[in-house]
């Protein structure tokens, strides 16, 4: 999809090989596998044991730059929200409007892309289900905050362009579009006739968002 393209999955992990990883070439390869892996099982399911081995590394090498599992999670969350951020910026400073870049990130293909195991948004449905856990739960929170305060700037910056309503309150609407995301999964599972409601769901929230696209 050209546009908005926040599905992709992560690069998968690499070693140079030839010669020794630095400090930050090392930090980095054990970021990717862990994203690799926590993008595919979900952060319960993920194990050190397998993002060393895909990092190439023992896992007391995994502890000694993160400390432990739940701070390697809150880092590879960050990464992705980062990320998501990032590419709806961009779309948006590269000339489209918000509702364009709204329709691109919401059009029901590319939501299920973004869901699929092994895909970032992966990471945002499983964060969304850990926000009372004991080990993680802090930083899920605080980066779906950071993911729902980047749309809601993205809604503002439209309001003042004159493509997203005037009376919708920002905040708000960038909750109910991050729920929109979080609950795709769900939606899949249990809902008759998904392909189809999925395209009415998102035109009925551009409808009620936009002034007209």
């Amino acid at each position: 999809m050209n546009g908005v393209n926040s599905s992709q999955p992560p690069a998968r992990s690499a070693k140079p090989r030839g010669r020794r990883l630095t400090a930050p070439e090392r930090r980095e390869s054990i970021l990717r596998a862990a994203t690799e892996v926590f993008s595919e099982t979900g952060y319960l399911r993920g194990r050190t044991s397998l993002i060393a081995a895909r990092a190439g590394v023992s896992e007391p090498v995994i502890f000694n730059n993160f400390g432990t599992k739940p701070a390697l999670y809150a880092a590879v969350l960050e990464r992705a929200v980062m990320s998501v951020c990032r590419t709806l910026r961009e779309a948006a400073l590269g000339g489209e409007s918000v509702p364009q870049v709204l329709g691109r990130f919401l059009e029901p293909a590319h939501v299920e892309r973004f869901h699929r195991p092994g895909a970032i948004g992966f990471l945002f449905a499983d964060a969304s289900t850990l926000t009372s856990d004991p080990g993680v739960g802090e930083a899920a929170g605080e980066y779906l905050r950071a993911f729902a305060a980047e749309l809601a700037d993205l809604l503002r910056q439209g309001q003042a362009a004159g493509g997203i309503r005037a009376g919708i309150n920002a905040d708000a609407a960038a909750w109910w579009l991050l729920s929109m995301v979080a609950t795709r999964a769900f939606r899949a599972t249990a809902m008759p006739g998904a392909d189809s409601l999925e395209a009415d769901l998102t035109a009925m929230t551009l409808a009620t968002l936009t002034t007209g696209i």
